[in-house]
């Protein structure tokens, strides 16, 4: 889809292209910017990484960069030669030591979405599974056994190994609430507060590494460098609340697809499962798509409708979406 729902998020963050005057570097503001791209393909979502699949496209605010997004398309684009389309701001975040060398450093994380395609001119970039860093977050074929066998009785022995009742609540009550237990629902809008708890808990590589702790990750899950897996699952987490409310999913969505093609990139964003006949009305009533007049035969079955988004909803609505009817069983 050539269009987008809604026109970029305008940059919240205003960082001043003049040099520093203070002669100490322990004044010196620096700002980063930093880029989840997803694409989602048969394998499942998919983000674009450099680095041997360790970082996101990143880079710092350049005097000649004319915004923060433009600075932020530049280097993405220079590091992995893929064109960035759908672009909004995720959250800034700033913090003085994050670099280790005494100089205040804002992240600012940026969301974009796109379709997969083999972009030239950087051998160091490619597309990684989302879930080979959150292995936690996929619940489409029910929980992930990682959860049961390993994180969740881990979990649970640091949020008991402390001497201070109030704490010990505390923790149990965050790892309840985070991952569903006590016959909770699992809530996939929680990526970033899941990630963050296990941060605090030491239980992922990043935790271990910022300690400097040398030993290996007790739970699975690919590490990134510094706090790119944090801007990730906050990339995760946003994209999963906004395909609720509005159709940016069509983002991410060939020119012609079946409702089948839609319904399973829905699913995979989202980890979760959704009631097929309840998703295809909800996508009818809306009339968020139109039929192409065409059909295809490589669902396997009966020929299928292939369908197109109705760009005309861009301009007749202000908020529409898919409402997921996501599956609780």
């Amino acid at each position: 889809m050539s269009g987008t729902f809604l026109p970029p998020m305008p940059d919240k963050t205003t960082v001043s292209k003049r040099p520093a005057t203070h002669d100490s570097k322990n004044d010196a503001v620096s700002a980063d910017l930093i880029a989840v791209v997803i694409a989602v393909n048969h394998d499942g979502p998919r983000v674009l990484t450099i680095a041997d699949s360790n970082a996101l496209p990143s880079g710092p605010f350049e005097q000649g960069h004319r915004s923060l997004q433009s600075g932020l398309r530049a280097w993405v684009e220079r590091q992995t030669g893929h064109p960035l389309g759908y672009v909004e701001q995720l959250y800034t975040f700033a913090d003085r030591d994050r670099t280790g060398d005494g100089r205040v450093q804002i992240s600012i994380g940026y969301l974009g979405l796109t379709r997969e395609e083999k972009a030239e001119g950087s051998p160091t970039h490619g597309w990684r599974n989302w879930y080979e860093y959150f292995p936690w977050e996929d619940h489409r074929a029910g929980m992930p056994p990682i959860l049961q066998d390993v994180l969740i009785p881990q979990l649970l022995a640091w949020a008991d190994d402390t001497t201070d009742p109030k704490t010990r609540h505390d923790r149990r009550q965050r790892a309840t609430f985070a991952f569903g237990l006590d016959e909770r629902d699992w809530n996939e809008e929680l990526t970033l507060q899941r990630y963050e708890l296990l941060y605090e808990a030491g239980l992922v590589a990043e935790a271990l590494r910022d300690r400097g702790e040398s030993s290996s990750s007790p739970i699975p899950g690919r590490p990134m460098i510094a706090d790119h897996r944090r801007i990730l699952a906050t990339g995760i987490a946003r994209l999963r609340t906004k395909i609720k409310y509005r159709p940016v999913v069509f983002e991410l969505m060939p020119p012609a697809f079946t409702l089948l093609q839609l319904q399973r990139t829905v699913e995979a964003l989202a980890g979760r499962l959704v009631h097929k006949q309840n998703f295809r009305r909800l996508i009818e009533q809306q009339d968020l798509v139109e039929e192409t007049g065409e059909t295809t035969s490589d669902t396997g079955g009966r020929p299928a409708k292939r369908f197109r988004f109705r760009q005309s909803v861009l301009a007749e609505r202000a908020v529409a979406g898919t409402k997921l009817p996501l599956s609780r069983s």
